[in-house]
């Protein structure tokens, strides 16, 4: 009787799932295992670029790609459904609507949720870009706040302000404020609203923004962003949120700000579906072994947001970003191939993080790549090459110009202005 071929179950069609599917694929022959990968939609999605679709710079279509597209349907089954549980004992994965899914080798990489800090009425009050969904219905309120501005036809000497207040001055914070920023003069030509009646006010902790980035970079980023009318409030906190507006914590008290609509990209945390204590999470993540394995599991491995990775320099854990996904990726699948095949001698996950780039906007951004600062149309260009090589990643470069993806890329633009056209 020929012996039933092992399972591999992915949870999660994220940047670490859809890619490590795919390497699975390619690595294993089809008679060596069984693949399936469960998501909760039918498409993978760019999560570094929702912060366009929540500003409402970029339409969802264009940073949605089929799973089908992606993967090889007669190598990897996918399973559209939403993970409820995970039995560590009995090796099986409960889903919402279907049959559990029994493993022999598990890859959990079900992304990130918003991290609170137990501020209150952050979950009730505000709006966090966490997921294609989450992103729509910012962009909805967002014009929806607009329309409803110019209906009340409030007279110019109460002074009322249209304002939006972003919590947390990292990544998706500044890259999100700067789109807003860009939006801002249309949707007030469109909605018959002075431009100066509306202020966009980013909200951090710190004494400075992109904590981690080099300072000069930082502040050339919020000197631009100040430039396109954002205000910051550093070394301040959001005490609460509620439904009328939200209370700051300054430096020297309370600032309230009524009314505001408050969008949160203060903090992220692992799926608390399997960050928890089944995985010995701690802080919202599951220190992996050097392996990525979760400790204690010889066969389970923990990808992505839900994964914590010590920086062997700092001794820190590195933050969660793309780039650390899918070189997590590589290592996960040739690992899982590994045990499939007797070995027990496994790779280490050592990650070579090439540099960061963010956004300020569609005509400018800033970073760091390979040690080299960059910014302005460099960076723009770096951040094109960094977005396009995922895509070739993801299965052909096809994948560019379908739905007309390409035109969302900076690069001909950028190029052409820095260099010249032919």
């Amino acid at each position: 009787m020929e012996n039933k071929k092992p399972r591999i179950v992915i949870l999660g069609a994220g940047y670490a799932g859809i890619l490590t599917a795919r390497r699975l694929q390619k690595v294993l022959r089809r008679d060596e295992a069984e693949i399936v990968l469960v998501n909760k939609h039918h498409y993978h999605y760019l999560t570094t670029w929702l912060h366009e679709t929540a500003a409402g710079t970029v339409d969802d279509e264009r940073i949605s790609i089929p799973i089908q597209d992606v993967i090889d349907p007669t190598r990897v089954r996918f399973v559209k459904d939403t993970v409820v549980e995970v039995e560590k004992a009995a090796q099986r994965v409960n889903l919402c609507h279907g049959e559990p899914l029994t493993y022999d080798y598990l890859v959990m990489a079900l992304g990130f949720e918003s991290a609170t800090f137990g501020i209150a009425g952050i979950k009730e009050h505000a709006l966090a870009i966490r997921s294609m969904n989450s992103a729509r219905k910012i962009r909805h309120t967002i014009e929806a706040r607009f329309a409803d501005f110019a209906r009340q036809k409030v007279g110019q000497e109460k002074e009322e302000q249209l304002t939006f207040v972003i919590g947390g001055a990292g990544f998706t914070g500044i890259e999100f404020a700067a789109e807003l920023a860009e939006r801002l003069p249309g949707l007030c030509q469109h909605h018959g609203i002075d431009r100066r009646r509306v202020q966009v006010i980013n909200v951090e902790g710190a004494p400075g923004i992109l904590n981690g980035f080099d300072p000069a970079m930082a502040e050339y980023a919020k000197a631009t962003l100040e430039g396109m009318g954002v205000q910051f409030r550093l070394s301040t906190r959001i005490q609460s949120v509620d439904a009328g507006g939200v209370t700051l914590q300054t430096e020297t008290g309370e600032e309230r700000l009524e009314p505001a609509t408050v969008i949160w990209t203060g903090g992220v945390q692992g799926n608390s579906l399997v960050c928890n204590e089944t995985f010995a999470a701690a802080r919202g993540r599951i220190a992996v072994e050097k392996d990525l394995r979760a400790p204690g599991c010889g066969n389970v491995f923990v990808l992505g947001d839900c994964s914590s990775v010590d920086n062997r320099q700092t001794g820190r854990p590195y933050p969660p970003i793309a780039q650390l996904a899918i070189l997590q990726s590589s290592v996960c699948a040739e690992n899982v191939a590994t045990l499939i095949r007797g070995g027990s001698d496994l790779k280490e996950f050592v990650p070579f993080i090439k540099g960061t780039v963010a956004s300020l906007g569609k005509q400018d951004a800033v970073g760091e790549v390979f040690g080299v600062k960059l910014r302005g149309k460099l960076a723009l260009i770096m951040k094109a090459i960094i977005d396009i090589r995922y895509m070739i990643m993801l299965g052909s470069p096809r994948l560019l110009l379908d739905k007309g993806k390409l035109s969302t890329y900076v690069m001909p633009e950028a190029y052409t202005q820095t260099f010249g056209s032919k």
